[in-house]
């Protein structure tokens, strides 16, 4: 053996510590195989038995395991037991200007949480516009006025009360739709073949996801929401615009766009590492049914590769007519939802599904309000497909609480 490489090795086992555990459920204490142990850098998986062994010169580790709450410890536990917190999401979608421990919005989701087994918020923490819901200690977002609108004064006020009512908190993320970083950065906006900036029907501008200044600014806002508390950290529009013959900045092709959007992942997924936060990114409902990236860079097997969870907008009004078989695929919300989640399960496993579920009228068929029945329905097909929890999509955010009252535990 070559001499010179053992004073490396006796050095790093000098400089790192190994420590080893067993990762069990806090309630029934069975183990937990494949549960993610990390520090700031590094990852391991348990075993069958739930044990692991990290090497690191860190004293502070992450455990996350699909269907759980993400758990920190540190090296110094008096225990190498360590138990999670199973958890099936059941959450409702917070508007950006509803986002405010005082307004009548929130106190309201509140209410509903109290009163039944809702669990989960999902708030706008940057929205379509680029605007924050609170003033970040992002410096580049801050030049931009991103802060300008926030909704939310005291941030750490309102996720301490959030947190002492257990509330498992998920931040949404808008990634390439962003009308301020957009009009800040017309280098590397997307822009039209005259070369003006594009926008979009609501007049909104996209940055290029090909540029990877687009994923440094995102990620670093996605840290903040991380720093904060969040638990998970959801990427909404983490995709091209759904529109042919605009400019960017490479080949639109297959191939280049499902790599950039891989890139954007895998750098979130690297600077997310170090607070332990699970990684979710929604898509169209019909990515459950196409083969190919739909013209948007996103598949399943690309987007399960650098996230924790998948989260299809399986909205059964956003389902062509014939679509299922189905001359009105928003009458039949349970083999929508059913049958979808279903249909992916060889690439991924349904606990690393969480789908969003529609709670506003039907906009494509009868024009019917989705009431208890319909909403009731999706969650029937989420719980019945073994999804890992489920989204209800309300623009206003407005929830009826009787809705609520059969949704399993």
């Amino acid at each position: 053996m070559n001499k010179l490489l053992i004073i490396p090795a006796l050095l790093q086992s000098l400089l790192f510590a190994s420590f080893s555990g067993t990762i069990v459920d806090k309630n029934t204490l069975v183990p937990i195989e494949k549960a993610t142990i990390s520090d700031s850098t590094k990852s391991v998986k348990s075993d069958e038995n739930g044990s692991f062994s990290i090497k690191s010169e860190e004293k502070t580790y992450h455990v996350k395991a699909y269907g759980c709450r993400p758990y920190s410890f540190s090296s110094d536990a008096n225990t190498s037991v360590i138990g999670i917190e199973p958890i099936k999401i059941k959450a409702l979608y917070l508007t950006f200007w509803g986002a405010n421990i005082y307004s009548k919005t929130t106190k309201r989701i509140l209410d509903i949480i109290e009163n039944t087994k809702i669990n989960t918020i999902v708030v706008d923490v940057k929205n379509e516009y680029g605007s924050t819901s609170f003033r970040t200690s992002f410096d580049q977002a801050n030049r931009y006025g991103a802060y300008k609108k926030r909704t939310i004064g005291d941030i750490k006020n309102f996720m301490e009360v959030m947190k002492s009512k257990n509330i498992y908190m998920i931040a949404r993320i808008v990634v390439f739709k962003d009308e301020l970083q957009a009009s800040n950065n017309e280098d590397y906006a997307i822009k039209k073949e005259d070369g003006t900036i594009w926008r979009n029907h609501d007049d909104m501008a996209w940055v290029d996801p090909f540029d990877k200044r687009s994923h440094k600014y995102t990620v670093g806002i996605a840290e903040e929401a991380a720093k904060v508390g969040f638990d998970e950290i959801n990427f909404d529009y983490i995709r091209f615009p759904a529109k042919t013959g605009l400019k960017l900045t490479k080949k639109n092709t297959q191939e280049n766009r499902i790599e950039a959007i891989e890139g954007f992942l895998q750098l979130a997924q690297k600077r997310l590492k170090k607070y332990g936060v699970f990684i979710s990114v929604d898509t169209y409902g019909n990515i459950c049914w196409e083969k190919g990236d739909i013209g948007i860079g996103q598949t399943i097997e690309s987007l399960a590769k650098y996230s924790d969870y998948i989260s299809p907008m399986l909205y059964p009004s956003g389902f062509a007519s014939g679509s299922f078989f189905f001359k009105y695929p928003s009458e039949h919300p349970y083999e929508v939802i059913y049958r979808s989640i279903k249909h992916i399960k060889p690439i991924i496993d349904s606990n690393r599904v969480r789908p969003w579920l529609q709670y506003f009228k039907d906009y494509a068929h009868t024009k019917n309000h989705y009431k208890k029945f319909e909403v009731n329905e999706q969650i029937r097909a989420s719980d019945d497909a073994n999804a890992s929890g489920w989204m209800l999509w309300s623009p206003s955010s407005k929830y009826h609480e009787e809705y609520f009252e059969d949704a399993k535990e």
